[in-house]
């Protein structure tokens, strides 16, 4: 999880708005690589699927994003937390 800085004396308030940028670019980052991961996963079958359609691919492909959606805010895999700490000193 993505701590926030310490609270410092007089913050100038486009250090804060690159730092939530940069945090905001990094989950999202995360988790367009959690989405790929998922559908790798996904992908090897053994066989058709007996009830399978378009649209029953369509709505497990939309539940596949909110769940790395979710994951990537919450608990993640650690990959934002290294972004912010590799990038927070250039800002």
């Amino acid at each position: 999880m993505i701590s926030p800085l310490p609270a410092q004396a007089g913050p100038s308030p486009t250090i804060s708005t690159n730092q939530q940028k940069l945090e905001q670019a990094a989950q999202a980052f995360e988790a367009i690589f959690m989405r790929n991961m998922i559908a790798a996963m996904r992908k090897p079958s053994l066989g058709e699927d007996l009830m399978g359609n378009s649209g029953t691919q369509q709505f497990r492909d939309m539940m596949d994003d909110h769940i790395a959606d979710e994951m990537a805010v919450h608990e993640g895999l650690g990959i934002a937390d290294l972004l912010v700490a590799a990038w927070k000193d250039k800002l």
